[in-house]
C-alpha cells in the first residue's frame, strides 16, 4: 500500500516521526512539496544549525559526513535518522521513503494524506525547507 502525503505547511520533526514509524511497519511513503514543509523557531538559528551540519564534511577529501542540501534530501535524511539505519531492516524501510519537491504529474490526481500529529498551527517564528535549501545553495527550487 502506498500512502502519499502532501507536505504543505506541516511540522518538519512531526511529519518525520510519523513517516518513520509508518516505513517501518512496511509502508510505502510518498511525501510531496518537501520544499513547504515548515520549520519552528528562529530563521538564523535554523540556519546556522543547518549550515555547520553541511560545513561539518570535507568535500574536498573525500572525508564525511556528507549533508545534502536540497530540501528533498533533507527531509530523507532527517528520517533516516530516526530509524535503524545500520540494521537490514532499517535500509529496507529508507528503500519504501520517496521524496519529492514539488508535486510530479503522476501524483496530481491522487488522494492526499495529511497526518493529524503533524499539522499544528504556527503561532511564533517559523521558515521552510525550501527556504533553507536556498540558504545552503540549492539549484532545486
Amino acid at each position: 500500500m502506498v500512502t502519499i502525503i502532501d507536505g504543505r505547511n506541516l511540522n518538519y520533526g512531526r511529519l518525520a516521526s510519523n513517516v518513520a514509524e509508518m516505513i517501518l511497519s512496511g509502508e510505502e511513503v510518498v511525501v510531496l512539496n518537501a520544499e513547504s514543509i515548515v520549520i519552528t523557531g528562529e530563521r538564523d538559528k535554523i540556519f546556522a544549525d543547518f549550515k555547520a551540519k553541511v560545513d561539518r564534511g570535507d568535500t574536498t577529501k573525500r572525508k564525511g559526513p556528507f549533508y545534502p542540501r536540497r530540501a528533498d534530501l533533507l527531509f530523507k535524511r532527517c528520517v533516516r535518522g530516526m530509524i535503524p539505519w545500520t540494521s537490514s531492516c532499517g535500509r529496507d524501510a529508507f528503500r519504501r521513503l520517496h521524496v519529492f519537491v514539488g508535486t510530479p504529474k503522476q501524483f496530481d490526481d491522487c488522494e492526499k494524506v495529511r497526518p493529524e500529529d503533524a499539522v499544528r498551527e504556527i503561532t511564533g517564528k517559523y521558515t521552510t525547507l525550501g527556504a533553507v535549501s536556498k540558504f545552503l545553495g540549492s539549484n532545486v527550487r
